[in-house]
């Protein structure tokens, strides 16, 4: 079971995303809160899987609340829910160690695709912001598509095809089913993967994918 604490300051929202996750038997809300502060409070006493959280909350927004998660539970990993004008505060939220960016407004089958993915250890990125999300990034830490390109020609074959991979959300599990590996060699490959392109987690790497052409951007 995925347990999970639902956090957003509008009942409706938080009424439809638990509608859409109440349709995955394995997935469970375990508490909700309307502000980031006490979603802290209520992902410190349950303890989920996942801290599913909206950017802008009252009295602590989503990406404090995320700093604090990291901090205090470093366990729960952290989705954050977005629209595409709040897309700004990304490269804040990677050095939070969110895992995954899902846009409130995407189809529903989507949020439980990044559910499932970052219960699975993977990173996922919502297809429709990531070109955005390159864009917002693509000036400061993170390569323009040319030097991404660039990158990623040092990389093995497969290297390339198991970045290409955590760029579509896939977990170890799933990458090892796609290219015959074990979860054990997927999992070094993604580790050499990180070194060789100085990343610090699988979003990054993700995007990195998305930068270098290695997936489509409507994927």
């Amino acid at each position: 079971m995925i347990r999970i604490v639902l956090a957003d300051d509008e009942a409706m929202i938080r009424a439809g995303v638990r509608a859409i996750l109440a349709t995955d038997e394995e997935v469970e809300v375990v508490a909700e809160a309307a502000d980031g502060r006490e979603a802290v409070e209520l992902v410190r006493a349950h303890r989920p899987d996942i801290a599913l959280l909206d950017i802008r909350m009252p009295r602590l927004d989503g990406l404090s609340a995320a700093a604090e998660l990291r901090a205090a539970t470093p366990e729960v990993a952290v989705v954050m829910l977005t629209t595409f004008d709040e897309d700004e505060y990304v490269s804040r939220a990677l050095d939070e160690g969110v895992r995954s960016f899902l846009l409130k407004a995407s189809d529903p089958r989507e949020l439980i695709t990044g559910v499932r993915a970052v219960a699975d250890g993977a990173a996922y990125l919502s297809p429709r912001i990531a070109r955005k999300v390159i864009e917002r990034l693509s000036g400061g830490r993170l390569s323009r598509a040319g030097v991404a390109r660039e990158h990623v020609r040092s990389l093995t074959a497969r290297e390339r095809e198991v970045l290409a991979l955590v760029g579509r959300g896939m977990s170890n599990q799933d990458i090892g089913r796609e290219l015959f590996l074990s979860q054990g060699t997927v999992k070094a490959h993604v580790s050499a993967i990180l070194l060789r392109l100085g990343l610090n987690n699988r979003v990054q790497a993700a995007i990195i994918a998305y930068e270098a052409g290695l997936v489509p951007g409507d994927a």
